[in-house]
């Protein structure tokens, strides 16, 4: 990696590395190069084409150190608080990725799964994947929002409470319902009741409704009460599926029966979650 040491590009993202760095803006390397953009464009796209460099996205470079030369860059723990930086978004890692910070690591985590108030294709950078999930006001969740250091440097990540309601707002990116319920149920101990309580009053009633069932069935009701005040004090809410995909009209042809009708939080279910073994 980064062999040819004469190319003053190089030099700049070996130097980096020395620091433990692994990231930089074309700006920056033009300017302490000393060199103009098409030239920083030449010797940039010298790197990429020998796998030593990665142009994530708007002129935002990540340096492959040689232990990652096999996966094609380093994994986004490294450099997403940069990034985000460098976007002028903010943001949080959650859903499955902080789930499995939090301990949660019986599933395998495939993608790394970050929100933010933008609107951001997927970044794809050698074996690892970004996925952008778009939350409108981030602040509302602010209380929600931790800071781990990383092996980069630090990053921000949901809390525990607030990786549970995501679990169940973006459904369609968290597993099947027997995945969450086992996230969830190894998230469950790590929740602090107070602050679900508090968060869940800035998501839809739907998602809590979900995932009040979710915790109850799991055996987890202490970490409820307060969630259940919360909405109640929101007023009525209406009956919720717990699957809306089996009631479609083109699933009707299955008869997909109730099997569970939950009055507490006014969810049915037809089908009981099924947490893994752990």
């Amino acid at each position: 990696m980064l062999y040819d040491q004469r190319s003053p590009l190089s030099r700049y993202a070996y130097g980096l590395l020395a620091r433990s760095r692994t990231n930089f803006a074309a700006r920056e390397a033009e300017q302490a190069i000393g060199i103009g953009h098409g030239a920083f464009l030449d010797a940039a796209e010298r790197l990429q084409r020998n796998n030593s460099l990665v142009n994530l996205r708007n002129g935002f470079y990540v340096v492959v150190p040689p232990e990652y030369s096999s996966w094609g860059a380093p994994t986004p723990d490294y450099y997403i608080d940069d990034l985000m930086r460098h976007e002028g978004q903010p943001y949080y890692v959650g859903l499955l990725e902080a789930a499995a910070m939090h301990g949660a690591t019986h599933q395998a985590v495939m993608e790394f799964q970050v929100v933010t108030c933008a609107r951001i294709r997927r970044i794809d950078s050698g074996r690892n994947r970004i996925i952008f999930f778009y939350r409108k006001d981030m602040q509302a969740v602010s209380e929600g929002i931790e800071e781990r250091t990383t092996r980069g440097g630090r990053m921000k990540i949901s809390s525990p409470a607030l990786t549970a309601l995501d679990l169940l707002r973006y459904r369609r990116r968290s597993g099947g319902i027997d995945h969450k319920a086992t996230v969830l149920l190894e998230l469950a101990e790590r929740i602090d009741p107070v602050q679900l309580a508090d968060l869940s009053a800035k998501f839809e009633k739907p998602v809590v409704q979900r995932l009040g069932y979710m915790l109850d069935r799991l055996g987890h009701r202490a970490l409820t009460t307060r969630m259940h005040e919360t909405l109640r004090n929101r007023g009525a809410f209406p009956w919720v599926e717990l699957l809306p995909w089996m009631v479609r009209p083109e699933n009707s042809i299955f008869g997909f029966e109730a099997l569970e009708r939950d009055s507490r939080w006014r969810v049915v279910a037809r089908r009981i979650p099924e947490p893994d073994e752990l």
